[in-house]
């Protein structure tokens, strides 16, 4: 199930989960205020890779204020390396190294439209004069249209496997993208509501998955222009195939097929025959299994991941086990995870971090077993002065477990705080452990930060994930509710000074919590948030067509009478009236999966009812903030409001640039217009 929002969190860890109640901490001092920019400003360095050879290594680095990819050899030290991209207009975010390490490839989009091109930077070349770095060439070329990467095919280290949906808005077409020319070749055209190729070892197209009308995803083999259905999983059920065994011959397929599946495995399914064999579950019996690593050198399983309190992994390559503990054993305490590696895996790139560690690249030579630390993505962000985060569990309403990550400030009494109730997008995503720079800013301004993985959520089965089926603004609204009253009972919150903060769905639970539960809460800000859930169903990308049925069985649907009359009960719009909360609406533009629509809406409800509300609108922004700029102003607003009605601390300095970019995405409510009304005036 995708998700149908952006989350706006971090990820991993490694080690043994931990639970149980958050106990009060005695007072010390509090750290001093951490300027924001330490926490949210441009990293130094991250995003680091390795190039297949293990000639160089990349990396993403501001360049001209804005972040782009340089590149250095690898025994290089850092000061000698060379920008590789000068992208102004947006940030490069992610990118990867060709098969034959020639090329670096990067997606981007248009002010957050998330129609994506990729392009493509020689880092051989010599810049043309004038020009800081070599030419990035924009390699599909399209407007309007979302580039998908599909597969990079281990035998053409010159190809790519795209999808592009410049036919059909709905589904992708199947092409080879010739890197060197920029050619593309048509390998097959999607009129069957295909949403996905698998390739096998030796680069053949085998496999596909079908997106039914119905919502049930089918496993298709691919025979010439012949497809023949092996596999199927309802709409209430899941199933992915990481990739093919060594022999080609079985999958390695992710599913929670059947009424007694209720957790995903993994098991090998012959895509022939059909039969099913066991490959591996949660040993703990906990959650779904959450990755598959295989080795392109051996073609044999790595190891199976586990998303569980904390990140854990069952090891099948015995020697990488060996080796990985060997590197984890010079690092305690910290979370050690592969994130790059050369072709013949004899050099490794880790990320390795804590909640109170932002990232830390090492490079471990496997041979000679030398772990060397490369760089610091926050070097001045002292651990000393961040807050450890805890798990808690609590019950919901209906008696249902919550897990939950809860981080406490530093050097106070953990008794009668302010609180921010912190609910992460998807929904159909989850919270996790490791370093959150939301949760130690907002610690580090003294309050306590509550991140409840609420019914819907992922990882935890698909009876937890079913949960939240027709549940918006309700029991899953609850189990945000019920953690407010965790942590009063716990002596933990101050009940008259609980907040609520989140992006995307985050952000609707910001607008149901202060529309339903008025009274829980003291202060609420919405980012790029749905407020009426009808007109967010109405405007979703036509892309998402494989996913609609599924959102509709998840939420309701907007086709029948009944499924309008819930989706209007669950929109917070139609509760504004209700909203005695003061509230900060923050939204993106050109946002694709949360039109401007949702946001103006309430804020058009609130201003008609002459109640004040504070409205950021960012205009080359979509769902989030990728420019730092325009990020700064949103948090140095937001922790001015949160203090206001919270009585927590807050930085009032910003830079001259920061409070420029502030004052322009700040909209009078009185100026917002909807666009029925623009249209009327017309």
């Amino acid at each position: 199930m995708r998700s149908l929002f952006l989350y706006f969190g971090l990820l991993l860890a490694a080690a043994a989960p931990h639970t149980g109640v958050a106990q009060p901490t005695a007072a010390s001092a509090p750290p001093a205020l951490i300027d924001r920019e330490l926490l949210f400003g441009d990293p130094e360095i991250s995003g680091a890779q390795l190039s297949a050879d293990g000639k160089f290594m990349s990396f993403i680095k501001p360049y001209k204020g804005t972040r782009n990819i340089w590149v250095k050899g690898l025994n290089e030290p850092f000061e000698k390396a060379r920008p590789m991209t000068n992208d102004q207009a947006r940030p490069v975010r992610g990118y990867f190294w060709s098969r034959d390490s020639k090329y670096l490839l990067y997606s981007q989009d248009k002010g957050g439209d998330e129609n994506f091109n990729i392009y493509a930077v020689n880092p051989a070349e010599t810049p043309v004069a004038g020009q800081p770095v070599p030419t990035a060439r924009d390699l599909t070329g399209l407007k309007g249209v979302r580039v998908q990467l599909i597969n990079a095919p281990l035998s053409d280290p010159n190809a790519l496997y795209i999808g592009l949906n410049d036919r059909d808005k709905a589904w992708h077409d199947l092409y080879k993208l010739n890197l060197r020319t920029g050619e593309k070749t048509l390998v097959r055209q999607n009129t069957d509501r295909l949403d996905g190729w698998v390739f096998d070892w030796n680069d053949q197209l085998r496999l596909a998955s079908r997106s039914n009308p119905d919502g049930s995803t089918e496993w298709l083999r691919v025979e010439g222009d012949k497809m023949t259905p092996f596999y199927k999983t309802s709409i209430d059920e899941q199933s992915n195939i990481v990739g093919f065994t060594k022999d080609n011959r079985n999958v390695y397929l992710v599913t929670n097929q059947g009424k007694n599946r209720d957790l995903a495995e993994i098991v090998l399914l012959d895509p022939l025959t059909g039969k099913e064999t066991a490959y591996q579950a949660d040993p703990l019996k906990r959650v779904d299994v959450g990755g598959l690593r295989l080795s392109e050198k051996t073609r044999e399983p790595v190891y199976v991941s586990f998303e569980d309190d904390r990140m854990r992994h069952v090891w099948k390559d015995k020697a990488l086990e060996q080796d990985f503990q060997r590197a984890s054993a010079q690092l305690k305490g910290l979370d050690v995870s592969p994130v790059s590696n050369t072709t013949d895996e004899r050099l490794w790139l880790l990320a390795v971090s804590s909640a109170t560690q932002p990232s830390v690249a090492y490079l471990f030579d496997r041979q000679t077993k030398q772990l060397t630390k490369q760089y610091e993505t926050r070097p001045n962000l002292k651990s000393a002065d961040l807050a450890d985060m805890k798990v808690v569990r609590y019950k919901s309403s209906d008696g249902l477990e919550i897990p939950a990550y809860l981080t406490l400030p530093k050097g106070v009494t953990a008794r009668n705080l302010p609180v921010i109730i912190l609910p992460h997008g998807g929904p159909w995503d989850r919270d996790s452990y490791g370093f959150n720079a939301y949760h130690q800013f907002l610690a580090n301004r003294g309050y306590a930060v509550l991140s409840p993985n609420f019914r819907a959520s992922t990882g935890y089965g698909k009876k937890f994930l079913e949960a939240g089926n027709g549940e918006w603004g309700r029991k899953m609204q609850d189990d945000l509710t019920w953690g407010v009253k965790y942590l009063i009972a716990q002596g933990i919150a101050d009940p008259k000074k609980v907040g609520i903060m989140g992006g995307s769905y985050g952000g609707y639970a910001t607008l149901a919590g202060v529309a339903f539960t008025p009274d829980v809460y003291a202060a609420g800000v919405a980012i790029v948030a749905p407020s009426n859930l009808t007109t967010l169903l109405n405007a979703i990308p036509p892309y998402w067509e494989a996913g609609r049925k599924q959102i509709y069985a998840r939420m309701a649907d907007p086709s029948t009478e009944a499924g309008r009359a819930e989706l209007a009960r669950m929109s917070p719009l139609n509760a504004a009236d209700k909203i005695k909360t003061p509230l900060m609406v923050v939204q993106g533009a050109n946002d694709p999966r949360v039109n401007k629509a949702e946001a103006d809406q309430i804020v058009v409800a609130l201003r008609d009812r002459s109640y004040p509300v504070q409205y950021l609108v960012a205009p080359d922004e979509g769902h989030g903030f990728a420019h730092p700029v325009n990020n700064m102003a949103m948090l140095a607003a937001t922790e001015k409001f949160l203090a206001q009605h919270l009585g927590g601390r807050y930085q009032e300095s910003m830079p001259e640039a920061v409070a420029k970019r502030l004052q322009e995405i700040t909209v009078d409510p009185k100026m917002v217009q909807l666009a029925n009304e623009t249209t009327k005036r017309r």
